[in-house]
C-alpha cells in the first residue's frame, strides 16, 4: 500500500477491503457500531489511540504498519526498529546462531521480510556452487537466487514445482503485509524464464507425485539433494525488526540426501 500523505481513515479503509471486509463486519468483529466505524474511515471522527490499536488488531496488521496508522491519526509510534546488531536484540541474535549452527550438517538461513539474508550455516555454501557472483553480492536475495537463471534455478530438479510454491508463499506474504516491496520481487520472480529442459509440473492429483510437502530438489557434485524445509519465527516479537525475522530450515527428504551431507568435509 502507498501510504503516503493518506489520512488515517483511508488507510483504515484500504486495509478493510484488502482484508475482504464489509463496514458491517469488522465493526462487528470490533464491537463498535458500524456507524462509528463509517465516521472513522471519512475522517468524521478522530480514534483514540486505543481504538488505532483495536482495529489493527481486528486486522492483524503487521507491527510496521500499525506504527504507520497511528502517525496517520496523530500519536506517536508504538512499535521500535532497532538495528540487528542493537544489544536488546542481543538474546535473539545469539538464539538465532545457536539453531543455525546446530542444524549442520543441513542447510539453515534467516531472512528478513524481503527475503534478503541475514545469516547462514555453512551448509548453505554446498547450494550455491555455480551461482553467478553478481547474485552474491550484498544485499543477497534469496528468493532472487533461488529463481535466476543465473542462480540456482538451472539446477533445480523439480523447477516449476518448486517456482509454483515460492510464488505462492509470496501471495501469502503480501496478503498479509500489502508490502509494495514483497509485490515488486514477486513480479521480477514471475518474470524470469523457465530453465532449459526444466521438467513438466505434475499433477499434485498423482499419486506418485504426491509428497508430504513441496520438495526442494537440487543437483550438485555429490548428487541429487532432496529437502523439506520449515520456518520460525519470533511470535512474541514486540520490535519490527524481530518480528519480520525469520528462519528457513532445510531438512533431508530422503536417505540418499542426509548422507551426502553427512559425509561432506568439515563433518
Amino acid at each position: 500500500m502507498n501510504n503516503e500523505a493518506l489520512s488515517f481513515g483511508t488507510m483504515l479503509r484500504q486495509w478493510r477491503r484488502h482484508r475482504s471486509l464489509s463496514q458491517l463486519r469488522l465493526a462487528a468483529d470490533a464491537d463498535i457500531s458500524q456507524r462509528h466505524l463509517s465516521f472513522i474511515e471519512s475522517s468524521r471522527s478522530s480514534p483514540s489511540r486505543n481504538m488505532v490499536m483495536h482495529l489493527a488488531d481486528q486486522l492483524s496488521v503487521p507491527l510496521r504498519e500499525r506504527n504507520t496508522l497511528l502517525v496517520a491519526a496523530g500519536f506517536a509510534p508504538s512499535y521500535q526498529e532497532r538495528n540487528r546488531d542493537d544489544p536488546e536484540l542481543g538474546a535473539a541474535r545469539r538464539a538465532v546462531t545457536s539453531l543455525l549452527e546446530k542444524h549442520e550438517p543441513y542447510p539453515a538461513l534467516a531472512v528478513d521480510r524481503h527475503w534478503t539474508l541475514v545469516e547462514a550455516n555453512r551448509s548453505v555454501a554446498a547450494l550455491l556452487d555455480g551461482v553467478d557472483a553478481s547474485l552474491l553480492r550484498e544485499p543477497l536475495n534469496v528468493l532472487r537466487i533461488s529463481l535466476h537463471p543465473q542462480g540456482v534455478a538451472p539446477r533445480i530438479v523439480n523447477f516449476r514445482q518448486w517456482r509454483e510454491h515460492v510464488l505462492f508463499r509470496l501471495d501469502m506474504q503480501i496478503d498479509n503485509s500489502a508490502d509494495t516491496g514483497l509485490i515488486a520481487l514477486r513480479k521480477e520472480l514471475q518474470d524470469y524464464p523457465v530453465p532449459a529442459g526444466a521438467a513438466a509440473h505434475r499433477s499434485a492429483d498423482s499419486v506418485e507425485a504426491a509428497p508430504i510437502a513441496v520438495p526442494l530438489r537440487i543437483r550438485t557434485r555429490a548428487g541429487v539433494l532432496s529437502f523439506i524445509s520449515t520456518t520460525m519465527i519470533f511470535g512474541t516479537a514486540l520490535d519490527i525488526t524481530l518480528s519480520e525475522l525469520a528462519v528457513e530450515f532445510f531438512f533431508p527428504a530422503d536417505e540418499q540426501t542426509s548422507t551426502i551431507l553427512q559425509s561432506l568435509p568439515g563433518r
